[in-house]
């Protein structure tokens, strides 16, 4: 296995530009179909799992991306397409990241009410991924992917920060999409057993638990206070339900900081110390954990500015889409919104080209909260209000939908890794809870 920071030699583009304008229209195809199928729901013992159109994305483009060799040319997204897709996954999820940004300049006054209790669970949010998934992937004999899986939770911002630091197609960005992917199928089916079952066992302050639910994810977060507070007295519900909305708040607002700063540094510093001990263990099983790099098949290619503006279109198109059919919000004010976020993309695109150290992702979030702060600029409130009907959720599907496909081409390596990257993976989704939880219950 190459170092960390190696770069594997990328796959030719697709030569003709209907290659791609075919990407795009298969990709807002799958939007469209997944917000149409919406929002499902089902009981799960005390608690309930909620499935969204982000699952539906992901799951159709998977599927549209294996059955390529029995489609119709017309209608097929082949490798090359698909490393593709991975391309344009990570210049995509750049609109989110100021969507994020916006967010938390918004809610800074929040924020600053949410209490020390609040404040120093996140620290349980941003380390217990790591504390319990990363041995665990070690002596599973899983290599770097492990610093993907571990590292976060695994949600879009984190999938920003792999992308940036390392590229979709290394292992780091296999192991953050197979955590990505694992907790968008999975996660919230398996928070509410877990959290259900840690709630049945009275050891912990229901609001402890509630501040451990507030994972930056808002169907996990749904999932677990779901399962908690169907074990609390009716009247305590609301209480719960507005503490686990502001622990997800703190959670969506600081954890991206917290990873990028904090989490990520930690786990690369424990892998190297963690990987020569541990792994002995699995030197059987290591072959196994990861394909060796030149067997991943079409790696997704540096971009050129075409590229990133078709990134941009695809992501302002899809969360036009989700907005119209789930949202009802009107195409006028949909595309308004999404022209502001794209113009703040761009303005750190050229700075980037201006000081090409700038870190990317870096600016952006700081542009995008500095600009978000209410009445702070003379045009903050403008933005702000151009913004404001982006639904957060609407910019999870078009994103799952490039993933399916990406996750299509890197099918054998996900196989190679089989169950071991889902245990890592619902095992650091556990760790976030418990982190949070253990924490939060020193303060009450």
């Amino acid at each position: 296995m190459t170092s960390a920071t190696a770069v594997l030699a990328p796959t030719s583009l697709p030569d003709r530009h209907p290659g791609r304008l075919k990407l795009l229209i298969v990709c807002l195809l799958v939007v469209a179909a997944a917000e149409l199928i919406g929002a499902t729901q089902f009981k799960l013992g005390p608690g309930k799992v909620v499935l969204l159109p982000m699952l539906w994305a992901l799951l159709l483009a998977a599927a549209w991306g294996l059955a390529a060799s029995r489609l119709p040319s017309f209608a097929r997204v082949d490798t090359g397409l698909q490393g593709y897709a991975g391309g344009l996954l990570n210049a995509g999820l750049l609109l989110f990241i100021v969507k994020l940004g916006l967010t938390v300049g918004a809610a800074l006054p929040q924020v600053r009410q949410a209490g020390w209790a609040l404040v120093f669970q996140e620290f349980g949010h941003a380390f217990g991924t790591l504390a319990l998934g990363l041995p665990l992937a070690l002596l599973l004999g899983i290599k770097r992917e492990a610093v993907g899986a571990t590292f976060s939770v695994g949600r879009e911002g984190n999938l920003v920060i792999i992308g940036e630091r390392y590229g979709m197609a290394s292992a780091e960005g296999r192991g953050v999409l197979a955590e990505y992917i694992t907790g968008t199928v999975l996660g919230a089916l398996f928070i509410a057993l877990l959290a259900g079952f840690i709630t049945s066992l009275h050891i912990f302050d229901p609001r402890s638990l509630a501040m451990g639910a507030g994972v930056g994810s808002g169907s996990l977060m749904a999932a677990a206070i779901g399962a908690i507070g169907a074990q609390q007295p009716a009247d305590r519900v609301h209480e719960l339900t507005a503490i686990a909305a502001a622990s997800n708040l703190l959670t969506t607002v600081v954890g991206f900081y917290f990873s990028l700063f904090l989490s990520l540094p930690a786990c690369n510093w424990l892998y190297g110390r963690l990987e020569p001990v541990l792994g002995r263990f699995s030197r059987r099983q290591a072959g196994d954990s990861a394909a060796p790099d030149d067997a991943v098949a079409a790696e997704a290619p540096a971009l050129k500015l075409a590229d990133r503006a078709l990134a941009w279109v695809l992501m302002a198109g899809g969360v036009t889409i989700g907005n119209l059919l789930a949202y009802h919000v009107p195409l006028v004010q949909s595309l308004a919104g999404m022209a502001v976020i794209v113009a703040l993309v761009a303005v750190v695109e050229v700075l980037k080209r201006l000081l090409p150290r700038l870190p990317m992702v870096l600016a952006l979030s700081i542009l995008a909260t500095v600009v978000g702060i209410p009445g702070l600029l003379p045009f903050s409130d403008g933005l702000i209000a151009a913004t404001a009907q982006l639904n957060f959720l609407a910019f999870t599907t078009p994103v799952l939908a490039m993933a399916g496909f990406s996750v299509a081409k890197d099918l054998p390596m996900f196989r190679r890794l089989g169950w071991r990257i889902v245990l890592v993976s619902l095992t650091a989704t556990a760790g976030t809870f418990i982190g949070a939880t253990l924490i939060a219950e020193f303060f009450h």
